[in-house]
């Protein structure tokens, strides 16, 4: 059963993907960028694809490998903002905006595994 904090990463890597994706509309209808902004697509988007899937996991070994999952596709997310901002396909504002709701998905999922881990190498009897 998923805990409050589980849930909260949940809400907050679903928003993370709407956001991402409004960002992939504007690259492709406003800038005209196709293959980064479908690389950030992917990733950004993931990041919540995976989230759920551990929430239905069947182990708790399942359960930490998907959550890993999920911050390496968010590690890659803020790979692309990085690149975005740095050729001006976004600006400043964007990039901080974007960062900062990664950055918070990213400390959950750390908080997470960490805790994961622990439960698992000391199992309650």
């Amino acid at each position: 059963m998923p805990t409050a904090k589980e849930n909260k990463v949940l809400v907050q890597s679903k928003a993370f993907a709407v956001r991402i994706i409004r960002l992939y509309q504007y690259l492709t209808s406003t800038k005209q960028e196709f293959i980064i902004a479908k690389q950030i697509l992917r990733s950004g988007a993931s990041i919540g694809a995976n989230i759920s899937e551990a929430q239905g996991a069947q182990t708790k070994a399942d359960f930490i490998y998907k959550v890993q999952i999920s911050l390496k596709e968010a590690n890659e997310t803020e790979y692309w903002l990085d690149a975005l901002c740095q050729t001006g396909y976004i600006t400043q504002p964007q990039y901080d905006s974007m960062k900062a709701d990664l950055d918070s998905l990213i400390f959950m999922m750390i908080r997470i595994l960490k805790t994961a881990k622990s439960n698992s190498q000391n199992p309650k009897t």
